[in-house]
């Protein structure tokens, strides 16, 4: 019986790479020309990514690359130098919106990051280490992490890439192979090879929303401080909690807030909101999303006295 020759030809093996180069090429030529060098003007120094999302001159880039200041200074890659505005900024998933002084010759669009498999093409553009317009390319490593910004805070629905990133890719592009942004680059692993990560497009598309519409980002609030605690096995089959082995404590109950409006007090476990489980803290800010605010919302707590029940807090938006 003889054997099929399933190798790849040297011909075949040249059009797939030439195939693959020309996807990263076209679109790097797609997206490249919307990419800016961004740097803090006045106080301390600094440098990063940004990217043009429309003609009118606004730019995505990371809230740790604008960091406190008013206005930055935008290098495209057509030689123009200017300054932009700094709109607005979310610490809690590390995106800041900048408004150039002049309309930009180029833009791109914001793409679905839920369409995104693990696999597909990654492309990452951006100003690493001082190589202006550094193109790198790898896949998508996985999708859904979480990582914590400088705040504390979690920021969730975060693409993981082994495109390679360095110090001023943050605020960058990472793009799909369809030449549409998917990502905004913002940090990488000391010491790691091929793990870095992105804000997905959907999450900035959000953010950029909120800032244009009402400035900042809202979100709900309730008027607690609280702690992520053990929550003993039989209060977990009390509630009817599977597998949960930690919940919420409230620490304190501000005075006259939604949470003490609806009766909540320092000492009660919060076990579910919405029949959500809630097993920490930053749980609890997760499911307090903007969607929430003043909409009535039903909380199953374990109360401080020693009984299970359910409290109905309306959330207010959370304060600047």
């Amino acid at each position: 019986m003889g054997f099929i020759d399933s190798q790849i030809s040297p011909a075949d093996d040249a059009e797939f790479i030439d195939g693959y180069s020309k996807t990263i090429a076209d679109a790097v030529d797609r997206v490249g020309p919307a990419v800016s060098r961004i740097e803090r003007v006045g106080g301390r120094g600094g440098h990063g990514s940004g990217f043009a999302i429309s003609p009118d001159g606004l730019i995505i880039t990371n809230n740790h690359v604008v960091e406190d200041a008013r206005t930055v200074r935008i290098n495209t890659p057509d030689g123009t130098v200017g300054e932009g505005r700094v709109v607005g900024r979310d610490a809690d998933t590390d995106i800041a919106v900048v408004r150039a002084e002049t309309s930009l010759a180029a833009w791109a669009g914001l793409g679905d990051s839920k369409r995104l498999k693990r696999g597909h093409i990654a492309i990452a553009i951006g100003n690493p280490l001082g190589f202006d317009w550094t193109v790198t390319a790898g896949v998508i490593s996985a999708l859904g992490r979480s990582m914590r910004a400088a705040n504390g805070r979690l920021i969730d629905d975060v693409i993981q890439t082994d495109a390679a990133l360095n110090p001023g890719n943050s605020g960058g592009p990472l793009v799909s192979a369809a030449g549409e942004v998917v990502g905004v680059n913002t940090a990488v692993i000391r010491g790691a090879q091929g793990i870095a990560f992105a804000v997905s497009s959907n999450t900035a598309n959000f953010v950029v929303s909120e800032i244009l519409r009402f400035g900042r980002v809202r979100r709900a609030f309730i008027g607690i401080s609280a702690d992520t605690v053990a929550l003993p096995r039989r209060l977990a089959l009390q509630a009817g909690l599977q597998g949960g082995n930690t919940s919420v404590r409230l620490r304190s109950v501000e005075p006259g807030g939604p949470a003490d409006l609806g009766g909540l007090q320092a000492g009660d476990l919060i076990l579910t909101i919405d029949n959500r489980p809630v097993s920490g803290v930053d749980d609890l800010v997760r499911v307090l999303d903007a969607s929430r605010i003043g909409r009535e919302t039903e909380l199953l707590v374990f109360s401080s006295q020693g009984s299970l029940e359910t409290k109905k807090v309306s959330p207010a938006a959370r304060p600047d």
